[in-house]
């Protein structure tokens, strides 16, 4: 137990500091970075912890996913995301990518993640080791010509994969990833439903979703607020790991 100092009656109380110089003995115990950013404010007069509050916030990351983009649908998904602070990885076909460069740049632009979801979705297992190789380099340059740079992550389509897709795709600088909750709108699932399905994530875990469902979209808002009251934040997803980590 701290007993708080009591000064004798007759002893004079030491004078108080002002209050400036009160707020910047505070910042002794703050990391530099932190100290920096905040004497700055007390020279202005304020001081804004909203940057600190903003990364407190974060208590862990997940992937959010969306798979066969880009189409005519993509703008209005970007702008949902974007209008809910989101960031998600984007599996773009190789056709789609090429059919629609303006919006492989669009994804960009708006922060996204643009990863090979093959050139033009087939069963890969069914496919020879060449027809496999040709599907994905197909696709590598459709996405780089539209702008959406090299990809370094691949989702087979369907999630049909073997261990022959899995190493032509690392023969290619390419990281395979699937998925730890499956969203189900490919299978026309309600908004409520694709919400539920993001509140079951856990940290450094992958949803599946997809560019097209109208469901998905409306589902964005609550995507979002479900991932704040639980202290997740949209990642990326680290080729060495697979797993979402902090952007």
């Amino acid at each position: 137990m701290t007993v708080p100092f009591q000064a004798p009656s007759s002893a004079r109380p030491p004078a108080r500091p002002s209050s400036r110089r009160r707020s910047l003995r505070s910042l002794v115990a703050l990391p530099a970075a932190v100290v920096m950013a905040a004497v700055g404010a007390l020279t202005a007069g304020t001081v804004t912890p909203a940057g600190a509050a903003g990364a407190a916030a974060c208590n862990g990351y997940v992937g959010l996913t969306f798979d066969d983009g880009p189409t005519g649908n993509t703008p209005a998904l970007l702008n949902a995301l974007r209008q809910n602070g989101l960031r998600a990885t984007m599996f773009n076909t190789g056709q789609n990518a090429a059919a629609n460069p303006g919006q492989v740049r669009a994804q960009v632009a708006a922060g996204m993640w643009v990863a090979n979801h093959s050139y033009s979705h087939p069963y890969l297992t069914r496919l020879s080791t060449a027809q496999i190789d040709s599907e994905i380099v197909r696709a590598q340059q459709a996405i780089a010509n539209a702008g959406g740079g090299t990809p370094q992550l691949f989702r087979p389509p369907y999630g049909d994969t073997n261990a022959t897709v899995k190493s032509v795709a690392a023969q290619r600088g390419l990281t395979e990833i699937l998925w730890n909750v499956d969203s189900q709108d490919w299978n026309n699932a309600s908004a409520d439903a694709i919400v539920q399905s993001v509140g079951r994530l856990t940290n450094g875990q992958v949803i599946l979703m997809h560019d097209g469902p109208a469901n998905t979209r409306a589902a964005i808002p609550r995507i979002a607020q479900t991932l704040a009251a639980r202290g997740l934040c949209a990642g990326r997803i680290s080729p060495q790991t697979g797993r979402a980590v902090a952007p």
